[in-house]
């Protein structure tokens, strides 16, 4: 299979059947990870477990809400039980784009609309990093990689309860980084821009085609002219940036937010 950049590590994937989720799981036991997927649903989580074991990869499987902080702590405490080690925190759980009322003005939001992302997307990534940040602490390595996307940097009309998740992750980046890494525990940020096979994104395209009255095709062109290169990005892109970011090359690297937008959104 040639060089694998994760060889020998152990990686566990939160929302790891959704569609950033998966694809970040499948790319890290491709890269040889031994691959800890946890969700929701029992069907879907196994769906990719299927493939990954049909394609050589580890996997173990396992229903583990990412909102349920002690139910993280013992899913998370058992690996490491177990495997001896962690090496590797994920996390790619949220709201349906409908939920957060994505496109619309933030004058026009309701507070349970803005306060959504903050519950479901903030929460679970903190929720995860601190429950596996205790253990990198001790073993004196690991690396936590959040999420985040253009709209952190306010670039994006209409995202305003997702970007205000977003600028509120990328800053715990840089306090949790300053916590552990004299432990050895690196924290990185990985931004990307609008993956247009996600579900978030495709879902923001039915909103655009609704409000502006133009087809899918249109909406989700009209995306990808957001950034510099004028290219649509996918769910595998976003993949193989976290596995270089989790990898060895990556060893300095921590304390920052990595910019995978392509110019959508500058620092």
């Amino acid at each position: 299979m040639g060089l694998q950049m994760l060889q020998g590590k152990r990686a566990v994937v939160f929302g790891a059947a959704g569609s950033i989720g998966s694809a970040v799981a499948k790319e890290f036991a491709a890269q040889g990870a031994q691959v800890f997927l946890a969700g929701r649903t029992r069907s879907r989580i196994e769906e990719v477990a299927n493939h990954i074991n049909a394609s050589g990869g580890l996997v173990q499987s396992a229903v583990v809400d990412a909102l349920d902080d002690k139910a993280v702590n013992e899913y998370i405490d058992g690996i490491v039980k177990r495997e001896g080690k962690l090496d590797i925190v994920f996390t790619a759980v949220g709201p349906s784009a409908h939920d957060y009322g994505n496109t619309k003005h933030a004058i026009d939001l309701t507070i349970d609309e803005f306060m959504l992302p903050m519950v479901t997307v903030v929460k679970p990534q903190f929720i995860a990093s601190r429950a596996g940040a205790r253990h990198m602490m001790k073993q004196g390595s690991g690396i936590i990689i959040f999420l985040t996307g253009s709209p952190a940097r306010g670039h994006v009309q209409g995202a305003t309860a997702i970007g205000t998740a977003f600028g509120a992750i990328e800053s715990l980046t840089e306090n949790l980084a300053i916590e552990v890494g004299a432990s050895g525990v690196r924290v990185v940020c990985l931004r990307t821009m609008a993956n247009v096979d996600s579900r978030s994104i495709q879902e923001t395209a039915d909103a655009i085609v609704s409000r502006a009255g133009i087809t899918r095709e249109q909406a989700l062109g009209g995306i990808a002219q957001l950034n510099f290169l004028k290219a649509s990005a996918t769910v595998a892109d976003t993949a193989r940036a976290a596995v270089l970011v989790a990898s060895d090359y990556a060893r300095m690297m921590t304390g920052t937010v990595v910019n995978f937008t392509a110019g959508a959104a500058l620092d």
